[in-house]
């Protein structure tokens, strides 16, 4: 085959949104192109305007002193303080929550992109892997698409639940934790870790898995999952881990 006819059969590149439908629709292609070509910003500013409409629509529709005093009922540690400091403490999280959420949740969001390219990026190295940070930080990128489904899919929630009933730690019922109720009437670690095991968790996961296979040479998606997977497992053994040992969460 010439060069001219090699040329004439490669794929042409993707727009912004062919990439953004094949994460959904064809993965495997999507993440090609992303690897060849790649880019963050567009799934990175779609996830964060997404989460920012959902804190909005939470903050209008069901209020931050409904969450907090759900979250002290829920403390079995918070119970026991002075009815006045309880009081106190709930306002102070009534009026500086908000401000948490809305300037460092995007913050958040792209620190998370970060790690997890670095982090994915070292254990795939020592898995014998060649891929660059560009790369990674791409696949990283789209791959948090699923959590755009999960912001729309949670806004909705909060319009359709009673105010009441709506959990800001788990507004929708993907994951294990949504049959069990909240601690103490559960163990802290236990919910935590059945919180984990969650459906756009392990969309993301598969998603990363298929960046990774597409973008580093004789590198299997089997190989790519375990490289996803090991960090995965210990990241959520820790965090139920100081779940169940901290006092105050």
């Amino acid at each position: 085959m010439t060069p001219e006819a090699s040329s004439n059969n490669a794929a042409p590149p993707l727009g912004e949104v062919g990439r953004i439908a094949d994460v959904f629709i064809d993965p495997k292609k999507a993440f090609a192109d992303i690897a060849a070509r790649p880019g963050w910003i567009v799934p990175i500013i779609l996830v964060v305007v997404a989460y920012l409409a959902f804190m909005y629509c939470f903050t209008t529709h069901v209020g931050w002193e409904h969450s907090m005093r759900q979250a002290m009922e829920n403390n079995s540690k918070m119970q026991q303080m002075d009815p006045q400091q309880r009081e106190t403490l709930i306002q102070q999280q009534v009026k500086y929550s908000p401000i948490g959420a809305y300037v460092a949740g995007p913050i958040i969001i792209v620190v998370v992109a970060l790690i997890v390219a670095g982090v994915l990026l070292m254990v795939c190295k020592m898995m014998g892997a060649s891929l660059g940070f560009k790369q990674m930080f791409g696949i990283s990128a789209y791959a948090m698409l699923p959590g755009l489904i999960s912001s729309i899919l949670a806004t909705i929630v909060v319009f359709i639940k009673n105010p009441e009933d709506f959990n800001l730690q788990n507004p929708l019922a993907f994951n294990l934790g949504a049959f069990l109720e909240p601690p103490p009437n559960s163990g802290k670690a236990l919910y935590s870790l059945a919180t984990s095991i969650d459906l756009f968790s392990f969309w993301t996961i598969l998603l990363l898995a298929v960046g990774i296979s597409a973008a580093a040479r004789r590198f299997p998606f089997s190989k790519a999952l375990t490289a996803v997977l090991l960090p995965w497992i210990v990241l959520v053994l820790i965090k139920a881990g100081w779940a169940g040992f901290n006092p105050f969460g």
